[in-house]
């Protein structure tokens, strides 16, 4: 059913409207982070990362799934707000731009 719908003519002007609407919202271009850094970015740029990895107490845990629960968001929508809030503390843009992947 859901493949059905996906490929629906309803479906299909939908998300055309939806890419429209992002095309037309970042016409001028994305805007960049401006991030400080501790060292000079290199002269070709790179997708090569790292990834850091760490645990969150039971407690931080709890309280953070409860601010979820009582705000009707989901525990990925609470640390994705946290997240983009660090971005802005450390930038002070107020125009922040994270893509995530989606299934």
């Amino acid at each position: 059913d859901y493949a059905v719908w996906q490929q629906s003519e309803t479906h299909q002007e939908w998300m055309q409207r939806q890419e429209a609407y992002w095309l037309g919202t970042f016409r001028g271009g994305v805007p960049v982070l401006d991030l400080s850094t501790d060292f000079a970015r290199p002269a070709v740029q790179s997708t090569a990362g790292d990834t850091i990895e760490f645990a969150l107490g039971r407690e931080v845990s709890e309280r953070l799934k409860e601010l979820a629960s009582q705000t009707g968001a989901t525990l990925y929508m609470v640390l994705l707000a946290a997240y983009t809030t660090l971005l802005h503390k450390y930038t002070g843009q107020e125009d922040i731009v994270v893509g995530t992947p989606i299934a």
